[in-house]
């Protein structure tokens, strides 16, 4: 029955998103749902993107091991990334109307800053990607009690989620997230009651986790060492999440600028409030269940994200179970689609697009399904030959964007004498200082992902203010807001 349930449940969500996908016409529907969502599917898409299969397997077992001290990044730095970005550069962005967040970096700093930039933004999509694909992978791989091997389970998962975002781009997105949601709310709580009281119910659970120390979010004073590594996690998740695709365009789908920042401001706190029933899921599992502890034990560190999956498969009802991978499975499709779509749109119009600049949009449109299959066989590649958590997968893809992207992002928006010249130098020396530390000389004290943003910082600072080897190939913020209103007033 429950892998009827999994089978129809897929079933389902393809159906809505071809359907969906009627509602293509061209490629700013495709990558921007034509700038048209309402409020609560902005919302929903927000949520629905962030809550992905490392909030439910393995945020909630990192947590269940190591509490909320192992935790900076996933459900905090995300976050902030989100509340950050609608409140600096929602406004921007849409006012802008521009297709993709890599055209921020055309407009403000040329093509070479746009090209560099946007390689960065889509190389970390290769972690995230692979994560969800993993995770949809281990769901098939256990529901069949082991019987369709890890390796095709994910391959199949794959072209589950590439069939209807092939299709439908961001409007199949929108629609899927919006059903996704509402099974992830639902399952998780009725999951969260069922399991809570097999532990002995709420108090009992959160008094056993304080007790154990699992709400002490700060290391000792004296561990610098643990400060650091906490900062770089929170500063993986809540900077380099900020120059990503997939937030740029939910905050430019949406039908009007105000709707971009209240959608992402509620996502964000939805996001916030939901990610911690898994967390508590977790924990009361051990309480119930201490045989689960030895999942730590193992040498491999993916096993620990087998929590849930082993106790919902061996402990509870059929209800619960359906419930409960309804839920997973929402949470992963709707983060997977996301996922794929943002490289894709990112790499087609801001890395290919600027060699054959004379496309029809037909063409275009064509070129985005092509390369989205193509993005989608790399990430698969990855998710198949990667033995880190889901967790360790999606941070390590953040610091390429913190590292490479976030300072020119920032400092493009909100510093005038930002230049060409000064942003060239701040990707190069950030993500070539965080990936000389990254490899050879991962134990310093301060993390390399932050030496690298220190890095990029000073290239940004340095360049700008240099004498002029480089010329600027970009526009002030003021005079790219006012060609964005003279071209909407032309439409």
């Amino acid at each position: 029955m429950l892998l009827t349930f999994v089978i129809a449940y897929l079933a389902v969500t393809i159906g809505i998103g071809l359907l969906a996908a009627r509602r293509v016409h061209g490629a700013k529907d495709y990558l921007v749902a034509g700038r048209s969502l309402p409020l609560y599917m902005n919302v929903a898409t927000v949520f629905a993107t962030w809550f992905g299969a490392e909030t439910v397997l393995s945020v909630s077992a990192t947590f269940a091991k190591d509490g909320l001290n192992g935790i900076p990044g996933d459900p905090f730095g995300a976050t902030v990334c989100l509340v950050l970005a609608a409140l600096l550069f929602a406004k921007l962005f849409y006012r802008l109307n521009l297709l993709t967040i890599g055209d921020f970096y055309k407009v403000r700093y040329g093509k070479s800053v746009e090209v560099l930039t946007s390689v960065a933004i889509v190389l970390s999509y290769l972690g995230w990607t692979s994560a969800q694909l993993t995770a949809l992978g281990l769901v098939i791989h256990v529901l069949s009690s082991g019987a369709i091997d890890l390796n095709y389970a994910i391959m199949m998962g794959a072209a589950v989620v590439l069939v209807y975002t092939v299709f439908g781009g961001m409007w199949s997105v929108a629609f899927t997230d919006l059903f996704q949601t509402v099974v992830i709310v639902v399952g998780l709580i009725a999951v969260a009651l069922l399991v809570g009281g097999n532990a002995g119910g709420f108090d009992k659970v959160i008094a056993q986790a304080a007790a154990d120390g699992k709400f002490d979010m700060f290391p000792a004073d004296t561990d610098a060492a643990a400060w650091w590594a906490m900062a770089g996690a929170f500063f993986a998740f809540a900077f380099g999440s900020i120059p990503q695709q997939d937030v740029f365009q939910r905050m430019t789908s949406v039908k009007d600028e105000k709707t971009a920042v209240r959608g992402t401001v509620i996502g964000a706190l939805m996001y916030f409030v939901i990610a911690f029933i898994p967390l508590y899921i977790a924990y009361a599992a051990l309480i119930a269940h201490p045989e689960l502890k030895a999942l730590f034990e193992s040498e491999d560190a993916r096993a620990i994200q087998r929590i849930l999956p082993d106790l919902v498969l061996g402990k509870m009802p059929m209800w619960a179970q359906i419930l409960f991978f309804g839920a997973l499975l929402s949470a992963i499709l709707s983060t997977a689609s996301g996922a794929l779509l943002a490289p894709t749109a990112t790499f087609t119009e801001n890395v290919l697009k600027p060699f054959v600049p004379h496309m029809s949009d037909r063409q275009f449109l064509l070129l985005l399904r092509v390369i989205l299959v193509t993005f989608t066989s790399f990430a698969l590649l990855f998710a198949l030959n990667s033995t880190s958590t889901m967790y360790e997968m999606v941070q390590n893809a953040y610091n390429v964007t913190l590292t490479g992207a976030f300072v020119p992002l920032v400092a493009g928006a909100f510093w005038r004498r930002a230049n060409t010249q000064g942003a060239l130098f701040s990707v190069v020396l950030g993500v070539g200082t965080w990936l000389v530390f990254n490899f050879l000389a991962p134990d310093t004290l301060v993390p390399a992902n932050l030496l690298g943003l220190m890095a990029s910082l000073v290239g940004m600072l340095l360049g700008s203010l240099a004498p002029s080897l480089i010329a600027n190939r970009g526009q002030s913020m003021a005079s790219a807001l006012g060609h964005a209103a003279q071209d909407s007033a032309n439409r």
